[in-house]
């Protein structure tokens, strides 16, 4: 069995930390679940600084730490920017695994939002420098890495995210599904980032049949934004931002939806279209970044140019008119998604490691 050594400053819980919470702990569980040993550096819970200074400090405090749980470790791995500090030699197989990459990330924000995420995509890539192996979520993903980091492809592996299947599937069964079946319904999950582009589905949703409802879950620098937006009169009484919600609220939703829809411009990913999968929903999404390498255009979602709201507004009319094609798209999604189980994806990241 092997033995894990993972280091992470980020925030321990869903709101804060997103989808990076999310495919960290699911990873370690499956790992455990497996029967391996999973060590982790991190913040005491509710003590994580998600703030740049934060995160240094937290990277510059944990060296001595982590030098002390290293020996013995197959692996040492950090999650993105953290670890960028630990001695080298302190152990051979040194992993910058990257949820993210944050110089992609910080193409699609603005003003302080994407200074941050250039300074921290500066250390990001003074941390994959000095790792021995990098482990990307995606093609798109690790081909940024290439350009924008100058890491030879050779040493990038490629991993997805996983999802608890298990899990969701419990949840889904047990959910309550109040309002479900009174008009059709398209939910957004999202951390309401500029780069989401929740706004250009706004803009969509608007000129789709007055019948359908949105609903969006998440927090984020643009939910004001977002809010006024949704008070237009040709959107009032049609969407609701829900703000974040707890997991079996989340499950709710994901049932009691008739569509799922982000049409992100960036992704290195995509955590919550596998949700939608689970839930058997079909997906209208960007053909942009990571996405398409998930989402299967035409097998289980519709695929739309970025930014292009008459498109996004003609895959959500062909979906909510279409029962049928629904379900279509809906259970392949539902079949595709377990390639990304987390017991399968727990194998293909001891494999990336040669362990």
């Amino acid at each position: 069995m092997a033995r894990l050594l993972f280091v992470t400053g980020t925030p321990a819980d869903v709101r804060s930390g997103s989808g990076t919470f999310v495919g960290i702990s699911v990873l370690r569980s499956a790992l455990e679940a497996a029967g391996h040993q999973v060590d982790v550096v991190a913040p005491a819970r509710g003590r994580a600084m998600p703030t740049l200074p934060g995160r240094l400090l937290f990277n510059i405090g944990i060296r001595s730490r982590a030098a002390e749980m290293a020996p013995g470790a197959d692996a040492v791995v950090g999650f993105d920017l953290d670890g960028l500090f630990l001695r080298r030699g302190a152990n051979a197989n040194h992993v910058a695994a990257l949820k993210g990459v944050l110089a992609d990330e910080a193409r699609f924000e603005r003003g302080a939002a994407a200074l941050r995420l250039r300074a921290e995509a500066f250390l990001e890539k003074f941390h994959v420098r000095r790792a021995d192996r990098v482990i990307a979520t995606s093609a798109h993903s690790a081909r940024r890495i290439v350009e924008d980091y100058g890491i030879p492809s050779e040493r990038i592996r490629i991993v997805p995210e996983p999802i608890d299947l298990a899990r969701w599937t419990d949840a889904l069964g047990a959910a309550r599904t109040e309002g479900q079946g009174i008009a059709a319904s398209v939910l957004c999950v999202a951390h309401l980032y500029p780069r989401k582009n929740v706004a250009t589905l706004l803009e969509a949703f608007a000129r789709v049949g007055s019948e359908a409802t949105l609903r969006i879950v998440g927090t984020g620098p643009e939910a004001e934004r977002l809010a006024q937006r949704a008070r237009h009169p040709d959107l009032t009484g049609r969407v609701e931002l829900l703000g974040h919600v707890p997991f079996e609220r989340l499950a709710a939703e994901y049932r009691r939806a008739d569509v799922f829809c982000l049409p992100s411009r960036q992704e290195g990913f995509g955590i919550v279209f596998l949700e939608a999968m689970a839930a058997g929903l079909p997906i209208v999404a960007a053909r942009a970044a990571a996405v398409p390498e998930l989402v299967l255009d035409g097998e289980c979602g519709l695929l739309v140019p970025p930014e292009d709201a008459g498109a996004l507004c003609g895959a959500l009319q062909s979906l909510l008119s279409d029962a049928a094609l629904r379900q279509q798209l809906g259970e392949a999604g539902r079949r595709r998604v377990r390639n990304y189980d987390a017991s399968v994806v727990a194998s293909r990241f001891l494999e990336a490691l040669d362990l």
